[in-house]
């Protein structure tokens, strides 16, 4: 993946996951979230992990966006296109 395209997954991911800890954490106590019955987790692991998780989840969604979306026709140097 180019260096431009990578940028244009992750920056847009980068804020949805801000955006989206915030409202998740807004509501939720972190201190009440228990992992698989028995462990619990610091508001700072909760709130990094889940940050972590939220990036993760949208660059995924940035990127088959991205991955779907109509290539623009290249040409050379000469106009004409490449194949």
């Amino acid at each position: 993946m180019k260096w431009r395209s990578l940028m244009w997954v992750m920056w847009p991911s980068f804020l949805a996951a801000a955006m989206m800890t915030f409202f998740v954490f807004a509501l939720i106590d972190p201190l009440d979230i228990v992992i698989f019955g028995h462990i619990r987790a610091s508001r700072m692991q909760a709130y990094t992990l889940g940050f972590f998780f939220f990036w993760a989840m949208a660059a995924i969604s940035s990127a088959l966006t991205l991955n779907i979306a109509p290539r623009a026709q290249e040409y050379d140097d000469f106009g004409e296109p490449i194949n």
